[in-house]
């Protein structure tokens, strides 16, 4: 079996994410690595809170909180928001933490012995009024480009177009309101991504089974314009790790931190360090996944993200690796996903449009939003999120095909046999048939889940469930009971099995769910199905279960419509 090494895009600590967030990265992630476990693979998925950089600091003020407090809070709420979803988290680390810090500054400390790192002469923007530099998120003015005049210092949320902070017009400080602004010369660091380009086109030409998406990103950064520029590592903030070389001071770099999109990948591997240090283990634990000379080579690693992470995960933290020098290991496969938007717009998180992970939750249990988000995943363009939509795929995927299979099967079986899997009767060419056909759909499924092919996963899974159905109805165990009662048994018996099959081949879109079909037929757990007709003949005759409760409720159109109206866009 292999060892699979899962990360998924780590959020930002400023706020809860909305379900544009949950399905560009962490759900789908999370599927992959449901589905590697249930087929015997050792797994170590990973994901963090993002808690460095000026969004931490604005949040933090907002709130009236010292940013540290207030990251503390915030990753405990994440963290139990991701529980509510199920996502099955080795380790949910925290890129403040004391492995991280240490980590950075190594990798720091790395490039600038290999020349990978320059220091830069900039002109920034100064506030007399506030005392210090300014963040390009300090910042905000007038867009040049489109006359919005609330253009941040590094982009125009309306126009998207990146900004530098001078570009703005009338400039003022986010903090104070100032507007005595003034451009003043201050010293920081540079990796040298420039001259990595030629190593990096290399590599990433080297990687043809990646998503298109990945690929064009990538390369229109490589070679568009001017091509791959050198990217500034360290910023005029309080909050975050400390400029050094190892564990050496950086002289002239006092009372700088690394900036965010430097140190939060590297978090991937702090945050297993992170893990295996709370578990009392050595050095030896974490480095098995992230050091060829320490047992990496045969891990097999792979990414998950939104679109808008692809530059940095395929330029600027591999060429923090490769710069290093050292063995470390490099992503096998990104999956990169466009935007989910929402209901003819775009979700926003300032104005409280769309859903947000916690008010979901609130709704409706996990499954429901994770079956149509996953079977709606934004991979090949991006997809929008509408009431209609998902009451309809709630309504008909769910709850008409899934779950009133299982409430059919078991109720019939109850009234006719009792809560046990009836003897009696033997397969007839009905039965061969639907296992031959589950065996061609199993394996076709088991395909587009190794290749992360989330749409399509989907829709085999529901091809399966939908075979049960179509098998239901053309056998109609209800009427056979009253002429021939064995083969009302048998077809019952199949179907019962079929219900324990549904739980497994279910278990990594729809756990919860999953694990009630199992518990209703009494079992603990239950193997991957290699043979489908084995797998199907598991529960005998005599095997007790039980009728569960409703797997999934409809959703009613008088709900619909008031969740439509309620998350029309009311937040602050």
């Amino acid at each position: 079996m292999d060892r699979i090494l899962i990360t998924s895009a780590i959020p930002y600590i400023n706020g809860i994410k909305h379900l544009g967030n949950l399905v560009g990265s962490q759900l789908p992630a999370d599927l992959f690595a449901r589905y590697m476990r249930c087929r015997g693979h050792e797994v170590m998925f990973i994901c963090a809170t993002d808690e460095h950089g000026t969004p931490a600091e604005l949040a933090a003020a907002k709130a009236g909180k010292q940013v540290e407090e207030f990251c503390t809070e915030m990753h405990e709420v994440q963290a139990e928001i991701a529980k509510g979803f199920r996502l099955s988290f080795d380790n949910f680390g925290r890129s403040s933490s004391p492995q991280n810090h240490v980590l950075t500054q190594h990798f720091a400390g790395k490039l600038a012995e290999n020349g990978f790192i320059r220091e830069v002469v900039e002109e920034q923007v100064y506030s007399p009024t506030d005392g210090r530099f300014l963040p390009d998120r300090y910042i905000e003015g007038t867009c040049p480009n489109c006359g919005y005049d609330s253009a941040r210092g590094d982009q125009c949320d309306n126009c998207t177009k990146q900004l530098d902070p001078t570009d703005l017009i009338n400039p003022y400080s986010t903090e104070s309101g100032a507007t005595d602004l003034e451009v003043r010369e201050t010293k920081h660091l540079h990796l040298r991504q420039s001259a990595l380009k030629d190593d990096l086109d290399a590599w990433i030409n080297s990687k043809h089974d990646w998503p298109v998406l990945t690929t064009s990103i990538a390369k229109k950064w490589l070679h568009d314009g001017d091509g791959l520029q050198d990217r500034g590592i360290t910023r005029d903030l309080d909050w975050g790790v400390p400029v050094k070389k190892g564990t050496e001071d950086w002289p002239g770099m006092e009372g700088k931190v690394f900036y965010v999109w430097f140190d939060a990948p590297i978090e991937y591997i702090a945050a297993t360090k992170e893990l295996t240090d709370a578990n009392g283990e050595d050095d030896a634990a974490w480095k098995r996944w992230w050091r060829l000379d320490e047992g990496a080579e045969d891990v097999k690693y792979f990414q998950f993200m939104g679109k808008d992470n692809v530059p940095f995960h395929t330029l600027s933290f591999p060429a923090t690796i490769k710069g290093s020098g050292e063995p470390w290991k490099l992503v096998d496969y990104i999956k990169s996903f466009n935007y989910l938007n929402y209901d003819g717009g775009q979700f926003s998180t300032s104005r409280g449009r769309g859903v947000f992970m916690d008010q979901a939750l609130e709704l409706l249990p996990a499954d429901y939003w994770r079956w149509w988000l996953l079977s709606n995943a934004p991979e090949s363009s991006d997809s929008e999120f509408t009431w209609e939509n998902f009451q309809a795929g709630v309504n008909k995927d769910l709850a008409d095909v899934l779950g009133n299979f299982v409430s059919r099967v078991t109720k019939f079986c109850r009234s006719k046999f009792g809560e046990e899997v009836p003897a009696g009767g033997e397969y007839t060419a009905e039965e061969a048939e639907l296992i031959a056909s589950l065996t061609t759909r199993i394996r076709a499924y088991e395909g587009h889940m190794s290749a992360m092919e989330v749409r399509k996963s989907a829709q085999e899974l529901r091809a399966i469930w939908v075979a049960g159905n179509e098998y239901l109805q053309t056998t109609a165990p209800w009427s056979a009971f009253k002429t021939d009662p064995d083969r009302a048994a048998a077809i019952t018996r199949l179907s019962l099995n079929l219900i324990r099959l549904y739980s497994v081949l279910s278990a990594p879109f729809i756990p919860d769910a999953s694990a009630k079909m199992l518990a209703a037929m009494k079992t603990e757990n239950a193997d991957w199905p290699g043979d489908v007709a084995e797998f199907l003949a598991a529960l005998p005759a005599g095997h007790a279960f039980e009728v569960p409760e409703v797997l999934f409720a409809k959703i009613s159109d008088e709900d619909r419509e008031a969740w439509q109206e309620r998350f029309a866009g009311t937040r602050d």
